[in-house]
């Protein structure tokens, strides 16, 4: 087994300038706090510039199932960015539900092109490893049941549902405008990527993978977006850490720059330690999902760490800026809303250390 590639391409450095370029030009703090005060939290026109124009959606998926044949590595590069920006777009579902449909040797052509938005069917604090869910019944096609804090529901034009059929673990492609389907969005902590329930009554679907297709599928999905999870997490670590160095040039208390200070010097120095040691682990995971080399491991050790580092460097941020971020012109709570969301979203860091454990044959408590 070779090493594995920790270093980024041109091409992904190239594909990284682009899409930061769209990013600050759409994007600003600005205009993500003002959406986030409108009944249209998400920017779609922007999803559609992302997805579409650029053509970020189809980066999952194989040439023969008519994507872009690129692998996990270029779309960890875009999560980066889009955790840099805090970003108000579906980014996450619609990872979960390509990585689902391409699992199922489904052409998620709809989804690759930006012209409609899928998320997953389960709960977002679902592990990777989580047994399949049971909270879905399908009798025939019609499918009943309900599943709480769904990622980018309320936007989601697709759904694959898990659910328990004649045959066992089943997963279902339904159609958001059907009837039966309801979806009732949460109070979110994070004003920039929501969740909420989706409620089927007898709702219509298509039957997509069964058995132990199913459960390898789901499990291929929560995987993946676990991986690029880790990345955002890292891009939007990163900009804390350059954001509060920036601060602390420029900020001056009792004559001097509070940079100047020892303490705020060993705070920053740990945040570039933990940041660069993320960035180490958030690539690992996507060159091993991009190369299928002991994947759950890598993700696992990426999400044990970043989820972690996340909320250290927004609270930093928040902190070395003199609490300021607790103001609401300021876009410091808007990345410690989302470190927050983000370090439940597929396991807290103790059930991937657990599983870390697991894996490596180590002993745990």
């Amino acid at each position: 087994m070779s090493a594995p590639d920790l270093l980024y391409s041109e091409l992904e450095e190239d594909l990284r300038a682009t899409v930061r370029r769209l990013l600050r030009d759409r994007c600003d703090w600005t205009a993500v706090l003002a959406r986030c005060e409108t009944d249209e939290p998400y920017d779609l026109a922007l999803w559609r510039a992302l997805a579409g124009e650029l053509g970020l959606a189809a980066l999952l998926v194989p040439e023969e199932l008519g994507g872009a044949g690129a692998s996990a590595r270029e779309v960890a590069v875009v999560a980066e960015e889009i955790g840099r920006a805090v970003a108000p777009v579906p980014f996450l579902g619609n990872v979960l539900a390509t990585a689902a449909l391409v699992a199922c040797a489904e052409a998620p052509s709809e989804l690759a092109d930006g012209s409609r938005i899928g998320t997953v069917a389960v709960g977002l604090t679902t592990p990777p490893q989580a047994p399949f869910p049971q909270a879905v019944k399908a009798d025939g096609a019609a499918l009943t049941g309900a599943v709480s804090a769904v990622v980018d529901l309320e936007v989601a034009d697709l759904v694959v549902v898990p659910a328990i059929d004649a045959d066992g673990p089943a997963l279902y492609l339904v159609d958001t405008s059907a009837a039966g389907v309801t979806r009732t969005p949460t109070t979110p902590l994070d004003l920039t990527r929501r969740f909420g329930t989706l409620d089927l009554d007898g709702a219509p679907g298509r039957r997509l993978a069964s058995g132990a297709e199913a459960e390898r599928a789901l499990r291929q999905a929560l995987l993946t977006a676990a991986g690029m999870l880790a990345s955002e997490q890292v891009g939007l670590a990163q900009h804390c850490l350059d954001s509060t160095v920036d601060y602390a040039k420029t900020r001056y208390q009792f004559g001097r720059q509070i940079g100047s200070f020892q303490a705020v010097k060993h705070r920053l120095a740990d945040l570039w330690v933990g940041v660069s040691s993320g960035r180490a682990v958030a690539r690992n995971a996507a060159d091993a999902l991009a190369r299928d080399t002991e994947p759950e491991l890598a993700v696992a050790i990426a999400q044990a760490h970043c989820s972690d580092l996340v909320v250290l460097a927004a609270e930093e941020h928040l902190q070395l800026h003199g609490g300021i971020g607790m103001t609401w012109e300021h876009p410091a709570h808007l990345y410690l809303g989302r470190a927050k969301s983000s370090q439940l979203a597929f396991g807290i860091a103790e059930t991937h250390r657990s599983r870390i454990g697991e894996l490596a044959d180590l002993p745990t408590p």
